[in-house]
């Protein structure tokens, strides 16, 4: 069978690291960490949070089921490429573009505010509207800010939603469902989250520090990423994807690696290509104790230490719903850069191994770096063992 074509046409992001994708690119390359400290959302000591700087768009559809900080950031991310996705819209027709975007937060701190007035004052805000927390809500607005009739739903998988919105994308387009997609994830902060994972003791209250032996846990972030995916060849191809669920507890990953040692392979057999081809790995690399562990070990079992690698979440925050799509853009920043060295996000990290750790080849900004990147890996391993490996080429 042949195997259709897929790519990434376009791409609108915005997170910690930056309000569009020049910004980001300028900020990893120059290890500029933009993470701040902020109490807003925690109820112990301040934390590191990647925060988006600046003002949000103003939604642009009046009712109130649309008004979350949540669709404010999907929006952003959209107006980035706005123009290739009408273009696509005008080619295909409004039935044949399809929105599918991952979230795990949608409208959860609105939800928040108006269970805090309700149980002081037991009336709920009158701008108020339960829908706007649903997890289908940011393609539902998307898909009603454009107008389109294709297939438009969410996927909330926690960590590996973006990514998983993506790999959608692919099949749709494969199927022929529709023409084009877009496609990506979304998360803003709320304080479910930032002390959900407090309450696991995953937090750090340091910038994280992956694969470090003194590595404390994640920062949260919030950001968006949203591409525009066609069978129309451009820049950045999406080659494969593999996906595993390894179900081995609901919070903590199988310590074997087993399901994400399944999706990476899962990917390089999807996109008929050997270890020994792929350039760069961005790694989920949360710096918890037990991700570390894993991934390390399962990136080993296949690559050794022969691939660059590198976790940007130092960089980002780790965006949750969102992480997969924002890192996913981050490679494809990657491989639309044509300059004559190689953007190559460095592993910022106190450089102290963990010994107990399989070796890995971490990209280091002050090491010589090959001029060419033309294969990359991006994984995302979520709660429950919900696990994601896309495989990204030049075209």
């Amino acid at each position: 069978m042949i195997k259709k074509k897929c790519y990434l046409n376009a791409l609108g992001i915005l997170c910690a690291a930056g309000n569009n994708g020049d910004q980001i690119k300028h900020n990893i390359q120059s290890g500029n960490v933009k993470l701040t400290k902020s109490d807003n959302y925690h109820a112990g000591p301040a934390l590191p949070l990647g925060l988006i700087a600046g003002e949000l768009p103003k939604i642009p559809l009046e009712h109130k089921k649309w008004q979350s900080r949540n669709n404010q950031c999907a929006f952003a991310a959209l107006q980035q490429i706005r123009t290739q996705v009408d273009q696509a819209i005008s080619q295909f027709g409004e039935h044949r573009v399809a929105v599918i975007i991952g979230t795990s937060t949608s409208g959860i701190a609105e939800s928040e505010q108006a269970i805090e007035q309700w149980v002081t004052t037991e009336t709920v805000p009158e701008s108020y509207d339960y829908g706007l927390q649903e997890m289908g809500a940011p393609a539902q607005f998307i898909a009603e800010v454009l107008g389109v009739k294709g297939p438009a739903y969410g996927i909330s998988t926690a960590c590996s939603s973006g990514a998983k919105a993506l790999a959608t994308a692919r099949r749709l387009l494969s199927a022929g469902l529709c023409d084009a997609v877009v496609a990506g994830g979304v998360d803003t902060m709320c304080q479910l989250t930032v002390q959900g994972f407090s309450s696991l003791q995953a937090v750090s209250e340091d910038i994280c520090n992956p694969f470090s032996v003194n590595r404390k846990g994640i920062n949260i972030g919030e950001g968006a990423g949203l591409f525009l995916v066609s069978k129309q060849k451009s820049g950045v191809e999406l080659l494969g994807s593999g996906e595993s669920s390894d179900a081995h507890h609901i919070s903590a990953p199988d310590p074997a690696g087993k399901g994400a040692i399944k999706c990476m392979q899962g990917a390089l057999s999807d996109a008929q290509l050997a270890p020994s081809q792929i350039d760069y790995i961005n790694l989920h690399g949360t710096a918890t104790e037990l991700n570390d562990q894993m991934e390390s070990t399962a990136v080993n079992s296949i690559f050794a230490d022969n691939v660059l690698c590198s976790s940007t979440k130092p960089f980002t925050g780790h965006t949750l719903g969102a992480a997969g799509a924002v890192e996913a853009g981050i490679c494809w920043l990657m491989l639309e850069d044509n300059s004559t060295q190689a953007f190559i996000p460095p592993h910022l990290w106190d450089k102290q191994a963990d010994p107990e750790l399989p070796q890995l080849h971490f990209a280091d900004a002050g090491s010589h770096q090959p001029k060419s990147i033309d294969y990359v890996l991006s994984n995302s391993f979520a709660f429950g063992g919900n696990n994601i490996s896309l495989l990204l080429g030049r075209a």
